[in-house]
């Protein structure tokens, strides 16, 4: 079951973090940062139904949103 409710530790640390592995990238090379991190994270959940639902969580919040 997807969990759709706060539940990161410490969410502004975790804010800070994702901020400093960007910083001093490239768009090309923040983008590819993002798609490995999707990977590793898709890995450590490691279901397939799960994923799918966030999937299906996050493009419903990206209609009606401009490009």
């Amino acid at each position: 079951m997807l969990i759709t409710e706060p539940n990161l530790e410490r969410p502004d640390d975790f804010y800070e973090a994702l901020l400093a592995a960007h910083q001093g990238l490239t768009p090309a090379q923040s983008h590819d940062l993002n798609a490995r991190l999707v990977l590793l994270l898709a890995n450590q959940v490691g279901r397939l139904d799960v994923l799918k639902a966030a999937f299906a969580a996050a493009r419903a919040n990206l209609e009606g949103m401009p490009r």
